[in-house]
């Protein structure tokens, strides 16, 4: 079957165990399961070999960075935007074999990373992004949904900083291998800012009864611009004054964005206080990168806040709420979502002061932020993997 397949809301589809398995009817069910499965492995495979627990030589910091961004991110993101993408157009995004092809490359692309040579490994991890990506716009180009293109542009944007990291691995371009991981961070953090801006003011308008939220649609394209223009900055710029204030820029206009979404009046409920939270870490992850700037701050806590605070906290936030209300259940978190996001949390301040704290810290730091990591991604495949795996329970589609 073509892996660039597009489905016809309205058309028959193949019968056949696998086609029909409730585990491949969307994009968020396998890359949601396996994304977090990934995350509660991966991180303490590379913990245990930066602590010399392990003799690992590949388990190095570059890899740790690109599987966080390019493995679990990237899978996270294209299982929820498989997902949006069937809500925005009514068209059907790939499922079946078709989704299970993908997952499977995925997979590969995993296993490449520690198996293979860096050559092949680079050309099977490749190959995801851009077949994952063009199914997306040809639905989005179908359906004539332009507003949504953005998202298209920006896959292809972190497809080609991919790219750049294995030629710069490979030593095919004179460019340091980090300098694409953090357009990647930025690139990510502009899906998130732009998902963001649309749902976590509107899930709090329709949840906090008596709540107004407020957009401003010129700070809205200022914040964005400003958090374009400073991922950009970081990748071609060493750390320095115009950086730190392009970040401080970016911080506030991003901190006057989320302010008119009303944060405090989400306190009661995790589904909504848990986005809040983590969109929070955005502006404070630009602030800590420009203090990183004025020789302050560490960078590594800039890094850290943007990735384990913001995308991590965004991505249990969302993972939660969109399998809950795509597996036909109600909107409500209990004690195992609460208890995911609290870890989640707690792993941000554990990393935060191993990259503040002397050696000593540092260690017992990272051993806290990895458990605390591990153990909110492992409570949600063991909570949530039936309900991935599972029809929906209100007997529709998907």
């Amino acid at each position: 079957m073509s892996l660039l397949r597009i489905e016809d809301p309205a058309a028959p589809h193949a019968k056949g165990a696998l086609h029909d398995h409730p585990f491949l009817a969307l994009g968020f069910r396998p890359f949601y399961l396996l994304g977090a499965a990934f995350a509660g492995v991966a991180v303490p495979a590379w913990t245990a070999s930066a602590l010399g627990w392990i003799a690992s030589p590949r388990l190095d910091l570059l890899w740790h960075m690109h599987e966080m961004l390019f493995g679990f991110v990237i899978a996270i993101v294209i299982g929820f935007l498989y997902t949006a993408g069937r809500n925005w157009t009514g068209l059907w995004t790939p499922r079946g074999r078709h989704l299970a092809a993908l997952a499977g490359l995925w997979l590969a692309g995993r296993a490449a990373m520690v198996a293979l040579p860096p050559p092949l490994a680079a050309a099977v991890d490749l190959a995801f992004l851009p077949l994952a990506t063009l199914p997306l716009y040809r639905v989005i180009r179908r359906a004539g949904n332009t507003r949504n293109l953005i998202m298209v542009v920006l896959l292809a944007i972190l497809a080609l900083a991919n790219a750049a990291f294995h030629a710069s691995v490979g030593g095919l371009i004179a460019v340091s291998p980090m300098q694409p991981l953090y357009a990647a961070i930025v690139a990510i953090i502009v899906i998130e800012s732009v998902l963001g801006g649309r749902v976590i003011p509107n899930f709090t308008a329709n949840a906090v009864r008596g709540v107004r939220t407020i957009s401003h649609p010129r700070l809205e394209k200022v914040s964005l611009a400003l958090t374009a223009a400073t991922g950009l900055a970081w990748a071609v710029l060493p750390l320095s004054v115009p950086l730190g204030l392009l970040a401080l820029a970016a911080a506030a206009a991003q901190a006057l964005r989320m302010a008119g979404w009303k944060p405090l009046c989400t306190l009661r409920q995790p589904l909504l206080w848990i986005l809040h939270l983590s969109f929070a870490w955005i502006p404070v992850g630009f602030g800590v990168l420009a203090l990183a700037c004025f020789g302050v701050a560490p960078h590594s806590a800039a890094v850290h806040l943007l990735a384990v605070g913001a995308m991590g906290g965004l991505i249990i936030g969302m993972i939660t709420r969109t399998t809950l209300g795509h597996t036909g259940r109600m909107l409500k978190a209990g004690k195992a979502e609460t208890g995911m996001y609290l870890l989640l949390q707690a792993g941000v301040l554990a990393r935060l002061a191993a990259a503040l704290g002397d050696a000593g810290l540092r260690e017992w730091g990272l051993v806290l932020a990895t458990v605390c990591w591990s153990l909110a991604f492992a409570l949600f495949c063991v909570v949530y993997g039936p309900y991935l795996v599972r029809p929906r329970v209100d007997g529709r589609d998907g």
